[in-house]
């Protein structure tokens, strides 16, 4: 009886079409063929990895040294194919968009919200863990937060009077080293209610009427149009200038003085010297 070898298995690559402008592939995985499987037997392995029935499979085979082939008929052998190793299977899914299972969609995916009373009564979550250290809110010591905004409020008017910070006065942002110095005009000083403070909700009214326990910003008109804004945040305005100059900064990063703007000349010149 004469001997006959085994077909080797032939190490192929499962893709699935790209979806829409990602150029990477659904699916992407290598994985090995039997030469002696039929293309029913093939697209039954195929749905355990891409989900799709053998029945709105359609297999389209790119070999390296020949140009791209569907696979048709269910009882065609794999080793007919001319499959070799480095060749790429791409699994179409012939079935209408509307009977596809949109496994992406959590939208209707019921979700489980743990009671606020169940996961205050836990033993080993992270809540009483900060409750045994007694960190955060649990602190005795702790201040609440408006209590810090007002603290920080007070340091900010100690700043801006030390500093001597007052309106119209040419300052400079710190950290500021040559080439990158970022100098300009103190065009604001006040609070900016708009711009929120970590643990405080104040509402409007709130703002306004506690302004005085506000932190300070110091709004500048920047010399070149690397700023933030035009002199407005989160819709209210607070002083003027063009687009892209406008910068509001905490006192303690402000220094003014005696700097007068940059000009085009000395720009030149330091590229002279360059």
């Amino acid at each position: 009886m004469a001997f006959q070898a085994t077909p080797r298995d032939i190490t192929v690559i499962i893709t699935t079409p790209t979806s829409g402008s990602n150029a990477q592939p659904q699916f992407h995985s290598e994985r090995r063929v039997t030469p002696t499987w039929t293309l029913m037997q093939l697209k039954s392995k195929l749905e355990t990895m891409t989900g799709i029935p053998p029945s709105g499979q359609r297999l389209w085979l790119k070999t390296p040294t020949l140009s791209g082939q569907w696979i048709d008929g269910d009882d065609t052998m794999v080793g007919d194919w001319g499959v070799m190793k480095g060749c790429e299977i791409e699994v179409h899914d012939s079935r209408p968009q509307s009977t596809r299972l949109n496994f992406d969609d959590l939208s209707s995916v019921e979700k489980y919200v743990l009671p606020t009373e169940t996961y205050e009564s836990l033993s080993n979550s992270v809540l009483a863990w900060k409750k045994n250290q007694k960190l955060g809110r649990f602190d005795p010591n702790a201040v609440t937060p408006e209590e810090s905004m007002h603290k920080q409020a007070e340091q900010d008017a100690r700043e801006i009077s030390d500093r001597g910070i007052v309106v119209s006065k040419r300052a400079i942002i710190l950290p500021s080293s040559p080439p990158h110095i970022r100098r300009g005009i103190v065009r604001y000083v006040g609070p900016v209610p708009t711009i929120p403070y970590p643990g405080v909700n104040a509402k409007s009214e709130f703002e306004e009427a506690e302004s005085g326990f506000l932190p300070i910003w110091v709004g500048i008109e920047l010399d070149e149009p690397i700023g933030k804004n035009d002199g407005s945040v989160g819709g209210k305005r607070f002083f003027t200038c063009p687009s892209k100059t406008g910068v509001f900064v905490k006192p303690e990063k402000v220094e003014v003085g005696d700097f007068p703007p940059l000009e085009l000349d000395d720009n030149l010149g330091e590229m002279e010297e360059l």
